[in-house]
């Protein structure tokens, strides 16, 4: 039984990726006690994006696999950036994208033992208080290739470095006057050894813990501990904290000295990170075009956040399907954003309600159809879920349909309206176009058309095949509706790059160049559309095909008296360099 109840806990269907077998051999290795813990530690600073999708899915998901644990423990080491708004935003977008926490947890929980710890450092002779200037530390650091030299207050008594330890938590201690630094070795060849900064001084109330620390741990000698404390078996992070193992690894040994754990500790294991070309993902930068008003809050839909996924209508099973099919390697990569729409479009396409609806209206008069005749036309809701049963629209004589449905002079292989022409009106009758009015300076009015009473579908007359069939709706039997056409928010296929490049040539500050690198063609507003009455009825509904157009979702800002609605992506791929 337990040989069955082990193998019902790996993944399914698939190979498996480095990390889950580096995780199945410590499993089977004993290590832990057999245990796995894992942990997804966001600082709360900003909101999540799509880059962080990968690192939950990791983090959750190999928990779930395995029949471990994930817990949720946010990095509040630096309370001037930190906000309870983004926490609660963080718990959020997690659950949105299905997953869910075992415990809830705050590096700020271990303030005292980090404060502890410290202190043990120092009378161990391991740490010492650094009254030097930043720059003057980061230059005594050295180079990769030239050694660091040691501060002068390297051997600065242990009682001294206690007494000002102790004072840099009494509020007495400007920020920048003093850190606590560990004493390693200011000639190592991995320059996180050479005396990191483990404390500094931040005069600044916590959002939890309010005044009561002054003193701040860094995220390496806090992050490790934690991990430690808490019992995490595996801790999954990207490619750049490759050079801060060995340091993690130290703070850990150097906690649990004298104790006999030394197969009972978190394990550090490193993946690439997600990076998509056009779009920008640093947090901070994010954060300077929320507070400049350069996008529509943290939840815009041309924001790479999470929030702004799901604004636009991404599905949380689309982004997963994503992560799934970029997987998890030891070398950073430049996905493709086209990949990502891929993915989304075919979630969409099993699980989005069809509806009709029309973004540039013209009106279409069918002149032998009977004045103030109606009939119903029966739409399938969802052709990939028939259970999802249909809903009805109404057919009359004066029609709104795509401009781009009708051309005076038509190529060849142009199969919709042209004088002549025919086409079928999509679950309706066949149309042959007979002309079109225009104003005096040529734009078209009106198109005009006969319709064969016996080629409605569903009756022997329906059997009469044309090559084109376009969607429709009555004029009399449809509602106004605002619609947003979002496309990629820069004009660069690699943003960041470009805006260091920027940066450095103009010798400007961020908001400045980012200015000068977002697309004027990033959002187009449609004032003047019309969409079924059906969509008054399912303003639940998140995912919706608007036929032969692509997929859209209610927007947050959309009401019953205006009705507001998002591209979330084409039916075909429109993202082309």
């Amino acid at each position: 039984m337990a040989e069955q109840k082990e193998e019902a806990l790996k993944p399914a269907s698939k190979s498996l990726n480095f990390i889950e077998q580096r995780i199945e051999a410590d499993l089977a290795a004993g290590k832990n006690g057999g245990r796995l813990q894992t942990r997804f530690p966001p600082e709360p600073n900003g909101y999540l994006h799509i880059g962080h999708a990968k690192a939950i899915c990791m983090d959750f998901g190999v928990a779930a696999a395995y029949g471990g644990t994930c817990n949720l423990r946010f990095d509040d080491t630096n309370p001037t950036k930190e906000d309870v708004e983004y926490m609660n935003a963080i718990e959020e977008d997690i659950q949105w994208l299905g997953f869910q926490w075992d415990n809830l947890y705050y590096a700020s929980d271990y303030f005292q033992q980090l404060w502890d710890f410290a202190v043990q450092l120092i009378k161990e002779g391991k740490a010492y208080v650094d009254e030097q200037t930043a720059a003057q530390i980061a230059e005594q650091k050295g180079t990769p290739t030239k050694a660091g030299q040691n501060s002068p207050y390297r051997d600065r008594p242990i009682e001294e470095s206690l007494a000002l330890f102790e004072k840099m938590n009494t509020g007495e201690v400007a920020e920048g006057a003093m850190v606590l630094r560990a004493k390693i070795d200011m000639a190592s060849s991995n320059m996180h050894f050479r005396d990191p900064i483990i404390y500094r001084v931040v005069n600044h109330a916590h959002p939890r813990t309010g005044t009561k620390w002054k003193a701040y741990p860094m995220y390496d000698f806090a992050h490790g501990q934690s991990d430690y404390f808490e019992g995490v078996t595996h801790s999954l992070c990207t490619l750049e904290f490759v050079p801060h193992r060995p340091l993690y690894d130290l703070f850990v040994d150097w906690v649990k000295e004298g104790q006999d754990l030394d197969d009972n500790r978190p394990r550090q294991y490193e993946f690439n990170k997600l990076n998509l070309n056009y779009v920008l993902l640093s947090k901070r930068n994010l954060l300077v075009m929320v507070e400049e008003g350069l996008v529509d809050g943290w939840d815009d839909p041309r924001m790479p956040t999470l929030c702004g996924f799901r604004r636009r209508g991404y599905s949380p099973e689309g982004i997963r399907k994503f992560v799934d099919k970029i997987g998890y390697t030891t070398f950073d990569a430049l996905n493709d954003f086209a990949l990502l729409e891929s993915a989304v479009r075919e979630d969409l396409n099993e699980r989005a309600t069809r509806v009709s609806a029309v973004l540039h209206p013209v009106k279409l008069v069918v002149t032998n159809y009977p004045e103030g005749q109606v009939e119903e036309v029966e739409v399938v809701n969802n052709p990939e879920r028939p259970e999802e049963g249909t809903h009805k629209i109404e057919f009359s004589r004066e029609l709104w349909i795509e401009e781009s449905d009708f051309m005076e002079d038509a190529p060849k292989k142009y199969f919709r309206l042209t004088p002549g022409g025919e086409v079928r009106l999509k679950g309706a009758y066949i149309v042959k176009c007979t002309g079109c009015k225009k104003d005096a300076d040529g734009n078209l009015l009106e198109v005009y058309c006969e319709y064969d009473p016996e080629s409605r579908s569903g009756l022997p007359g329906a059997n009469r095949k044309v090559k084109g069939t376009i969607h429709w709706l009555s004029c009399a039997h449809c509602i106004p509706a605002e619609v947003r056409l979002y496309d990629r928010l820069w004009k660069h296929e690699n943003p960041r790059d470009e805006l260091a490049r920027i940066r450095e040539e103009k010798n400007c500050d961020a908001l400045t160049a980012m200015k000068e690198m977002i697309s004027p063609n990033s959002l187009e507003v449609l004032q003047n559309c019309y969409v079924e009455k059906f969509l008054t009825e399912i303003t639940d509904q998140k995912y919706l095909q608007f036929q032969r157009t692509g997929y859209f979702t209610f927007d947050t800002h959309s009401t019953p008296e205006k009705l507001i609605f998002n591209r979330t992506v084409s039916l075909k791929d429109s993202f082309k360099k």
